[in-house]
């Protein structure tokens, strides 16, 4: 996504509401397992666009390290220009040109998140794999992405309720994500063929599907939080 006119509407677009959700949701995962990120925890943001939800993550945990991975160079300038702003240093928070799928790497993630990333893949698979190419040995799963209605109908009622006044860019690609969006029972079994069926697929609200979960081993990544 790096046509100049979608990197403009996508960065102008108010998204604050589901980009505080995804953060909120990462809050609630920690504490149902009675855990916190470690010092120096690396928390990597698939897709990143234009960095909204790498910041929320940066201003959040302090004392992690936040990478923003996405294929789109107009994309990351506008990250970029965003975390400048913000005066979050680049130690804390960079941003990384990459398409997926990652190859196998040093980095070891505490945290792999994503937003409306699934969809846009020609192939899912490219993200899983990733996942697990970046995973520490104890590492908390969080992707969110929308889920394909059932029918036309259904897409035009999801289109007039949540995107009836944005930009024709926005409601043009919204209604093409729509349609590119997978259901519950395709993403559970691409996670059985990526060897991820320790993953939880769920429905959220009328549009969403959320994947979430453990890459668990040996303790490394998160410190058990005191009683």
């Amino acid at each position: 996504m790096n046509d100049p006119l979608q990197v403009d509407a996508y960065a102008a677009a108010d998204f604050n509401v589901s980009d505080q959700a995804v953060v909120d949701r990462i809050e609630q995962l920690l504490a149902v397992d009675g855990v916190h990120f470690r010092q120096q925890a690396c928390l990597v943001d698939l897709g990143c666009g234009p960095g909204n939800i790498s910041l929320r993550l940066a201003k959040r945990w302090t004392d992690c390290c936040v990478l923003g991975v996405d294929a789109a160079e107009r994309m990351l300038r506008v990250a970029e220009a965003r975390r400048r702003d913000a005066g979050v240093m680049t130690e804390r928070l960079r941003y990384q040109r990459r398409a997926l799928p990652l190859p196998a790497s040093s980095l070891e993630a505490d945290l792999v998140v994503s937003n409306s990333l699934l969809h846009h893949l020609h192939d899912p698979m490219h993200l899983w794999s990733s996942v697990k190419s970046l995973a520490s040995s104890r590492c908390l799963v969080l992707h969110r992405d929308l889920k394909r209605p059932d029918s036309e109908a259904s897409i035009d009622g999801l289109c007039q309720q949540h995107v009836a006044n944005a930009p024709e860019v926005l409601q043009r690609d919204y209604r093409a994500s729509l349609r590119a969006a997978f259901t519950a029972a395709e993403v559970k079994a691409q996670l059985a063929v990526a060897g991820l069926p320790q993953l939880q697929v769920m429905e959220v609200e009328d549009r969403y599907l959320e994947v979430s979960g453990w890459i668990t081993g040996c303790q490394a990544g998160v410190d058990q939080r005191s009683p």
